[in-house]
């Protein structure tokens, strides 16, 4: 096919989960209640945070930054999937493909760097305790948050603006639940040689990276907790990134748990359902993870539930 027959092209089709009518109620209330308690959790950990002077610290501005990624990251794919089973259409237009899978793309890459970030910043705190204020202080904090920024938007624009270079056939079936990048590339009928090498290379660069980066910084801290003489200490030192670890351990986990399903079955349909783990379910249980195995956040829900509702028995 001729590459400028792709600005034809004018709609896909996401297959979703089921074919079955039966279902459809169930899949929009399931994805409906996750995704408000995923935006509700994540905008309660990120009003708690502002709200108390004690929790502007690096740690918790990273948290913060973690948790309007997460909100961003679960609005790319979850609306379109509520709005298309509303509607019984499976319709997403061309440019509304590549529009959510940049931004897909642009929000799971910074929600990898910044647990990489906040792993770094654990290993400031309890390798180096007497230059930590000093090195993470306002400006190198927004400078890394930036950085991640940059580098996850340099990703995800040239991926799309790979894709657009793409041509397509008649058949322009997703088999997924959103427009998942390896899917719509392999959709086309041109030569994927060069999307493959790219993909291949940002996922080895930008993955790979930080992880190796986390596992560094954690393989430092549980030496210098290790060191530290008293139980005590050691279970002070543990408990300040033991949230932080658990949903590192979720993200990459899961996100693993998708490659190798697709890998191993082939199966479009499992794949999607895998997928549901770490597009929906990780950024979902980050804040109870937080809120749970954190005094510092509970401390903080709590003051500012019970200024709400001090506010609202004062009001007449």
């Amino acid at each position: 096919m001729d590459p400028g027959n792709d600005t034809q092209i004018s709609e896909f089709l996401l297959m979703g989960f089921s074919e079955t009518s039966d279902l459809q109620p169930f899949i929009f209330w399931l994805f409906l209640s996750m995704y408000l308690i995923t935006v509700f959790g994540n905008l309660l950990i990120i009003t708690a945070i502002i709200s108390d002077s004690h929790l502007h610290t690096p740690m918790y501005f990273f948290l913060s930054n973690l948790s309007f990624v997460d909100i961003c990251f679960t609005s790319t794919t979850i609306p379109k999937l509520l709005l298309n089973i509303q509607t019984h259409s499976k319709i997403i237009s061309y440019e509304g493909c590549i529009t959510q899978m940049h931004f897909f793309l642009l929000f799971v890459g910074l929600d990898d760097f910044l647990l990489t970030v906040m792993a770094y910043d654990r290993f400031m705190a309890i390798c180096h305790p007497l230059n930590y204020t000093v090195i993470m202080n306002s400006w190198h904090c927004g400078l890394l948050v930036l950085v991640s920024w940059i580098i996850g938007v340099l990703n995800s624009l040239s991926q799309s603006l790979m894709v657009l270079g793409l041509s397509f056939g008649t058949v322009l079936e997703i088999h997924h639940f959103f427009c998942e990048l390896n899917q719509v590339v392999h959709s086309a009928c041109s030569d994927t040689f060069l999307n493959d090498l790219v993909i291949y290379f940002a996922l080895g660069l930008l993955v790979a990276g930080p992880l190796a980066g986390i596992l560094y910084s954690y393989a430092k801290i549980g030496s210098s907790i290790h060191k530290i003489s008293s139980a005590r200490g050691k279970y002070k030192a543990f408990s300040t990134c033991a949230s932080h670890l658990s949903v590192v351990s979720l993200f990459y986990c899961t996100g693993l748990g998708v490659y190798l399903s697709s890998a191993a079955t082939h199966n479009s349909l499992s794949s999607a359902t895998a997928s549901v783990m770490y597009t929906v379910v990780t950024p979902m249980l980050n804040p109870f993870i937080y809120s749970l195995r954190n005094k510092d956040i509970k401390r903080a829900l709590k003051r500012f539930i019970g200024r709400e509702t001090r506010k609202g028995q004062i009001t007449p």
